[in-house]
């Protein structure tokens, strides 16, 4: 990661996880950006971008209260991406947190989730 890289990370600010990610970049002094999207909003456009990187299915949180909430016929429109799009963005709730995308000159990587191991081999080791 160059230092003309943008960080994002991309969560709720009371989610647990979200407040573990959001220390451990502060603690390594990794400046970034945090979006709040409950209160920021999420476009189709930045979903798209994440699931260009990744697979739909493991932006859907499908253990948490949200996913639980949802009617069968709503999880079955999230076995395809349009329909897990679609979710999303009706429910950015379900979204597994957090969601760090780092951008270069081009998007260089998105993930989701935290765990000290990934953020170390992420932004620690060369």
């Amino acid at each position: 990661m160059n230092r003309s890289s943008s960080i994002t990370l991309f969560g709720i600010p009371n989610c647990d996880t979200v407040k573990k990610a959001r220390t451990w970049l502060e603690q390594q002094s990794i400046p970034f950006e945090f979006h709040n999207f409950k209160k920021d909003g999420l476009s189709a456009a930045q979903v798209d971008i994440w699931l260009k990187k990744i697979n739909f299915e493991t932006l859907i949180n499908r253990k948490g209260t949200s996913w639980r909430a949802l009617s069968d016929a709503q999880k079955n429109e999230a076995e395809t991406p349009a329909g897990a799009m679609n979710l999303i963005l009706a429910n950015p709730s379900l979204i597994k947190r957090p969601v760090l995308q780092i951008s270069d000159d081009q998007l260089d990587y998105v993930g989701v989730g935290f765990n000290d191991q990934l953020y170390s081999s992420i932004f620690l080791e060369k």
